[in-house]
């Protein structure tokens, strides 16, 4: 395998690091590499600055607007977004919805949504979850029933990110309950959220933020004409879409840079009147993380280089896998790091440490979900039994 950049990828990633460093502002740039949260307005603006370089969706097919990059210059272009620590494109709009609308939308639907898909004048949410069907997505029972040229939408939606920030969501609902198996019968459907009947109501998080929320579907009339693909076959679309999902994780740039932070805290936090960095055990801490981030990152090439048109591979599960333990375990050990810094309720608005280290203990709740959403990390298990290993 190769592990060096030829003159061209050099320049290549030269360009970019220069785009990120001059286009996007320093203001949003520092929130991100303290762990701030972005408003939805920093988040729109951030996004257009990299649509308009022709960045936030590389991914798409060219006549979409995206690039004939290699999977290696696309990971390029992913580890200098995370090395300049820019805003991420909103991956609804470019992982999820909008690579789907681009394989199976009608031509009226890719005229229609594309364009406010990859500008972000769309906010798309992503309705999957149910209060029966986190994981086992196959469990959906929210029903489509039709009816003329609408389709009249009943049930409910849970752990819908972002659904209070979002314009339109895309739904997996149950159009055929008497199909045979519980993974027919579901389709895939676009629907307008200022639409009547629909009411979002906030889940308040453990560290008190509002990310996640239900939706409440009551007699929803949506056109018909936002049916994706073929009814009934929303299944395939679904795996479709977390396949992207599970195969984002393409960077463990964001892994190295929190190992650094923990490093510097370590150096400068006295235990026994030594640093903590010098601390054995906590060493040998670093250097498991070090070694199986290193590994995932030659995991990671692999995968990349086995990719082909834009799909993902089999091994995105792997990836995800991966990917969750470690980010759990690497905040796991930035909140140690941090101690009482990483929960500023004692504070007194007094502490003068760096900014991350008080956001230290909300990272670390937060990344707990890494192991559930887009499919559990015991679903990614079984995926790689009987996919990958023939198990």
């Amino acid at each position: 395998m190769k592990l060096t950049l030829t003159p061209e990828e050099q320049q290549f990633r030269d360009e970019l690091r220069t785009f990120f460093t001059t286009e996007m502002p320093i203001q949003l740039r520092d929130k991100v590499r303290a762990g701030v949260e972005l408003s939805r307005d920093e988040m729109v603006a951030a996004h257009r600055i990299l649509n308009d370089g022709g960045l936030a969706s590389p991914n798409w097919s060219v006549e979409f607007g995206g690039k004939d990059w290699t999977p290696l210059q696309f990971h390029i272009w992913l580890d200098e977004l995370h090395r300049a620590s820019s805003p991420m494109p909103n991956t609804f709009n470019t992982t999820l919805v909008g690579p789907l609308l681009i394989e199976f939308g009608s031509p009226e639907q890719q005229e229609k949504f594309i364009p406010p898909t990859a500008n972000l004048d769309i906010w798309w949410a992503q309705g999957f979850s149910e209060p029966e069907a986190g994981s086992d997505l196959a469990a959906v029972k929210m029903r489509a029933v039709r009816d003329g040229s609408d389709y009249v939408l009943n049930g409910q939606k849970t752990w819908t990110s972002e659904a209070h920030l979002a314009d339109w969501i895309f739904c997996l609902v149950r159009t055929d309950p008497n199909a045979p198996k519980r993974q027919q019968g579901i389709s895939f459907i676009l629907v307008d959220m200022k639409t009547p009947g629909i009411t979002v109501r906030p889940i308040e998080l453990i560290d008190g933020y509002h990310e996640v929320n239900e939706v409440f579907f009551d007699n929803v009339r949506v056109p018909a004409e936002n049916l994706v693909g073929e009814e009934n076959k929303g299944w395939d679309y679904a795996k479709f879409l977390l396949g992207n999902e599970r195969g984002a994780a393409r960077s463990v740039r964001p892994l190295r840079m929190d190992i650094e932070k923990a490093k510097r805290a370590a150096a400068s936090t006295l235990l026994g009147g030594r640093p903590l960095l010098e601390d054995p055990h906590f060493a040998a801490r670093i250097a498991d993380l070090e070694c199986r981030i290193d590994a995932l990152d030659i995991t990671l090439l692999r995968v990349v280089g086995e990719s082909s048109n834009g799909k993902p591979s089999s091994a995105s599960s792997v990836l995800k896998l991966l990917d969750s333990e470690l980010q759990q375990e690497v905040t796991e050990l930035l909140l140690d790091v941090s101690g009482r810094d990483a929960d500023p309720i004692y504070a007194d608005g007094g502490l003068r440490t760096e900014v991350w280290t008080q956001h230290a203990a909300r990272r670390y709740f937060n990344m707990r979900k890494k192991s559930i959403y887009g499919g559990s990390s015991e679903v990614q298990r079984t995926i790689v039994a009987s996919s990958i290993l023939g198990l």
